[in-house]
């Protein structure tokens, strides 16, 4: 199996032919939606039932090639007139792995009473129904007995006085566990954005240090797009693996991991 590679092939058929058994610690990636995003190639409005059986054979490969203590985590988003199809996928794949925690990455948040207002979203037209501002990521686990390093991606206490207040919070000092609410702001600069559908770089480093960042952990992304999680594996010391079967996506992921490449091999 070989690592720091990025595949230009579909992820299924990678998977299966790339990929050992039991020898990904970490499984970070976004499928398409199938709710209309327009991608280059990629037609993102496949019957339901066929997408879910797909999602469902990708949940198979994944329990697979993942390791005993590996993580699976699986970010998507709904329309907001139709927000149970991504439990309705989440089920598919756990058929094969279970669910340990449910994330909601939250792309902008209104607090007026303490003067919060933060964030981006794409509006909706529509006299039914609210914008949608946030997406799930689901972790998902072989076993949903993996430990994973909560305090990696901790926040500090708002009340110092918590900090000694509780046996948990002496150990820790000035950090927290932050929970399952991600607020992770995005790029809305569209000439900026390479991929439609790409996440910002802070969500898979946090998926990352939240499993446990070790060094030479094997990080997959088989929905690699514009190769956002390949580039921050490559950062944080991790060895990575990426299947995109679109060309375009392909060769923008391989020039970042290029340029990467180069600027880390002139610090040493």
């Amino acid at each position: 199996m070989e690592v720091n590679k990025i595949h230009l092939m579909d992820c299924i058929k990678g998977m299966k032919t790339e990929i050992d058994e039991n020898s990904v610690d970490i499984i970070i990636t976004s499928p398409p939606y199938n709710i209309g995003i327009k991608y280059n190639s990629h037609m993102d409005n496949m019957p339901f039932d066929e997408y879910l059986n797909w999602m469902e054979e990708f949940g198979k490969m994944c329990a697979i090639i993942l390791k005993e203590n590996g993580s699976l985590f699986f970010n998507i988003g709904d329309k907001a007139s139709d927000e149970l199809r991504s439990f309705e996928v989440a089920k598919r794949i756990a058929k094969s792995l279970q669910l340990q925690n449910t994330i909601h990455w939250i792309k902008s948040v209104a607090v007026p009473e303490h003067n919060i207002n933060i964030g981006h979203y794409k509006p909706i037209n529509s006299t039914r129904f609210l914008n949608n501002l946030h997406e799930f990521i689901f972790h998902f686990t072989k076993t949903k007995n993996v430990e994973i390093d909560r305090l990696a991606i901790g926040v500090p206490y708002a009340d110092k006085s918590n900090i000694n207040r509780w046996k948990h919070g002496k150990h820790n000092g000035d950090k927290r566990d932050r929970g399952n609410i991600w607020y992770i702001p995005y790029d809305t600069v569209q000439s900026e954005k390479d991929h439609p559908a790409s996440f910002p770089k802070k969500l898979p480093e946090m998926c990352i240090k939240l499993h446990g960042l070790e060094k030479d952990k094997v990080v997959l992304d088989p929905f690699l797009g514009s190769g956002t999680t390949c580039v921050v594996a490559k950062e944080l010391g991790c060895k990575y693996i990426g299947f995109e079967n679109d060309e375009k996506y392909y060769k923008i992921a391989f020039e970042k991991l290029s340029q990467k490449r180069l600027v880390q091999n002139s610090l040493f």
